[in-house]
């Protein structure tokens, strides 16, 4: 996510919140998480990914007037009812050189219809939404953008052999908003879809 207070802030729209989209994993795997966050404040100094819970971002932070925010609930609602929940399996860690170490996620067709359909979905939306034109590369933060160069190539050793293999249900699509000093869950659509008898619940 982004670091710095005023980059939340939209003087011109003094209505307009930070908002983004994402499956948010569950309060125990979120724990789990949370202990290398937290191991890489105390050792570090990084901060920017305690701000947020442990997530799969679908839709980037974007600047959106708080009066949209009941229809674009809605219609994550809608979204959301065309979806079963389906489950993902992390995969140890990996990184985007050199700033950013996250929590891989292995490689999942229904998280990536999921993507392709939000994309599609709100598009053309008045929400604001930045669709990305790059590949879609799911992953859970732990530490980016306040993490230096030299501190992730101290770091990086420990991560690049940790094994962390956890499996989950992807339950829903959340709406998160920024609050000034970190990012709240306002709202969960949860996937409603009826999942096919004869459909293997694999990632």
């Amino acid at each position: 996510m982004f670091a710095g207070k005023e980059l939340y802030m939209d003087r011109g729209r003094p209505d307009a919140k930070m908002y983004f989209v994402a499956v948010v994993l569950p309060a125990t795997l979120n724990e789990k998480i949370h202990v290398y966050k937290k191991q890489m404040q105390e050792h570090y100094g990084c901060k920017v990914g305690l701000k947020s819970p442990a997530h799969i971002t679908l839709a980037p932070p974007f600047w959106m007037e708080g009066a949209n925010e009941s229809a674009l609930q809605q219609d994550l609602q809608k979204l959301a009812q065309q979806v079963a929940p389906f489950p993902l399996t992390t995969n140890d860690f990996s990184a985007f050189r050199p700033r950013t170490i996250f929590v891989a996620v292995r490689e999942s067709s229904a998280l990536q219809a999921v993507k392709k359909t939000a994309d599609a979905f709100f598009r053309h939306s008045a929400y604001g939404m930045k669709i990305e034109n790059r590949p879609f590369h799911p992953h859970i933060t732990i530490a980016t953008r306040d993490l230096h160069k030299k501190d992730f190539a101290e770091a990086w050793p420990f991560f690049q052999q940790e094994i962390f293999r956890e499996s989950f249900d992807a339950a829903g699509l959340s709406l998160l908003k920024h609050n000034g000093r970190n990012w709240d869950v306002v709202f969960t659509a949860p996937f409603a879809a009826p999942l096919p008898a004869d459909v293997a619940r694999q990632p």
